[in-house]
This record gives structure tokens, C-alpha cells and sequence, in this order.
């Protein structure tokens, strides 16, 4: 049975690997092309390497995408963590019919197509002041990934003994201080999974910070690839160059998180 298994898994390996590998490999590869060969036929694999595209992405709009993205995603990652930790909490801790009316709430927000809350949200925070600027897009990157985040922590909160929270209460201690000190701790991977997912997730988004920021300066990275379209055509070794260079940053954060990635889901799915 395992000398079977074997070379199943290899081929599900090697063949993800291609599905996944081969789109990556022709963005690389295009961004060293010229315009004009990136769909002459002859030059598909074969051309004249150039890094023209990189030299003309990395100016100062380039650097100040990049301050928006970091900026958005790690203030809209702190304000989920605010929100969802304490939610996710009192919901794995509560045993009451309202739990389960809480999290059919959440399901039901986290399926609801994000096209549908751009009007409201622009009217709202029109009406706040909070149009063309970083913490509209914040706010509104959070009320979009509380749910997810919500429903993924509660997990990892359940598999927290209750035992140990009773003996801090024997011990005297009140319940922030046992949620802070006994709690917090024991679920810290849980907390940074959530957390890291939830960067990955809002560094991403296009959407709200296409719609929420006014001026194309304030744009991060994830929108700043679609001025490579314009009504003269698409640059398309532009396009690739920016798509690496933008991709650079949340590679790295995936690779140093991978690990805690793959163990926190597993750990939040088994409890």
C-alpha cells in the first residue's frame, strides 16, 4: 500500500508544482522581455534579456505604494486581532443558544460579496471624512476580515483547558488577568496564524483601495498594477516586473511563517 502511495503523492507533487510553478515562471519570465517579443511566437522561451521594466518600476511611486501596503496591512491586522481575539474568545467560553445564532452571524457575514458593501461603505465613510485616506481602507480591510478571523481563532481558544483558567480563579486571579496571563499565552500560535493569514489577506485586497482612495498617489501595491492598463494597451513586461517586485515582500513573510502557517491550521482544525 505505501509503495503505491508513493509515487501517487510524488505525481500530485510534481503536478501541482507545474500548475501552480509554470504561471510564475512565465511572469518571470516576461518581465525580462521587450514589448515587442512577448507574443512573437519565436521568442516565446528564446530572446534578448532585458531589465528595462524593473529599471522603470522602481521609482518613488513604487517605494510609496509599498509604505501604503505595509502601513494598511498591518494596521487592518491590529485592529482584527483587537476585534476578533476577545470575540472569538467569549464565543468559545459561552454556553448559551446565542452562540450558535453568533456564528451563523458570522458565516453569514464572511459569504457576503464584497462588491455589495462598497456603496454603503463609500456613503459611510463619506459622511465620516474618511474618504482618500489610509484609515478608511484600514477600517474597512477590518470589517472584512473580522469574520474569517473570528471563526478561526475560536478554535484554539476551545482547546484551552478549562482547567487552567479555574485554578487561576482559585489562585485569585480575576478574568482579564487570567485571559491575559494564562489564555493569551497558550493560544499565542493560534493568534499569530490568524495574524499572519490576515496580513497576507490585506496586503491583497484591490478592491476597497481602488474604491476608497480618491487620488491614484495613495494607492498600495495591490492596486498600483492596474495603472500598467490603460486605454493605450497594457505594458505587459511592466505589468510582470511590478508583479514581482510586489510579490517579493509578502514571499518572504510567507516563508518565514510557513511553518506556523501549517501547524496553526492544523491545530485549528483537529480542536
Amino acid at each position: 500500500m505505501n509503495l503505491r502511495a508513493g509515487p501517487v503523492a510524488t505525481a500530485m507533487k510534481l503536478g501541482l508544482t507545474l500548475l501552480y510553478g509554470l504561471p510564475l515562471f512565465w511572469i518571470v519570465l516576461t518581465s525580462f522581455k521587450q514589448s515587442s517579443d512577448v507574443f512573437a511566437p519565436s521568442k516565446s522561451l528564446v530572446f534578448s534579456p532585458t531589465t528595462r521594466a524593473y529599471t522603470q518600476s522602481l521609482d518613488a511611486a513604487l517605494l510609496e505604494s509599498l509604505k501604503q501596503s505595509v502601513l494598511i496591512a498591518t494596521g487592518a491586522t491590529a485592529l482584527v486581532l483587537a476585534i476578533g481575539v476577545p470575540a472569538a474568545y467569549a464565543l468559545a467560553r459561552t454556553r448559551h443558544w446565542s452562540v450558535t445564532l453568533g456564528l451563523v452571524g458570522l458565516i453569514v457575514l464572511q459569504m457576503m460579496p464584497q462588491t455589495s458593501q462598497v456603496i454603503p461603505l463609500f456613503g459611510l465613510f463619506g459622511n465620516w471624512g474618511l474618504l482618500d485616506s489610509l484609515l478608511g481602507v484600514i477600517i474597512a480591510d477590518a470589517a472584512l476580515l473580522t469574520p474569517f478571523a473570528t471563526l478561526l481563532l475560536r478554535p484554539f481558544f476551545r482547546s484551552v483547558p478549562m482547567s487552567l483558567e479555574e485554578s487561576g480563579a482559585l489562585d485569585g486571579a480575576g478574568m482579564l488577568r487570567t485571559f491575559w496571563s494564562i489564555v493569551l499565552p497558550i493560544a499565542r500560535n493560534g493568534m499569530l496564524t490568524v495574524g499572519s493569514i490576515t496580513f497576507l489577506l490585506a496586503w491583497g485586497e484591490f478592491l476597497y483601495a481602488v474604491r476608497f482612495f480618491l487620488s491614484p498617489g495613495g494607492y498600495p501595491l495591490s492596486a498600483l498594477l492596474s495603472q500598467q492598463v490603460s486605454a493605450f494597451g497594457v505594458d505587459w513586461p511592466g505589468l510582470m516586473a511590478l508583479a514581482v517586485l510586489t510579490s517579493i515582500p509578502i514571499l518572504i513573510i510567507f516563508s518565514a511563517t510557513y511553518r506556523l502557517l501549517r501547524d496553526g491550521l492544523t491545530v485549528g482544525a483537529v480542536k
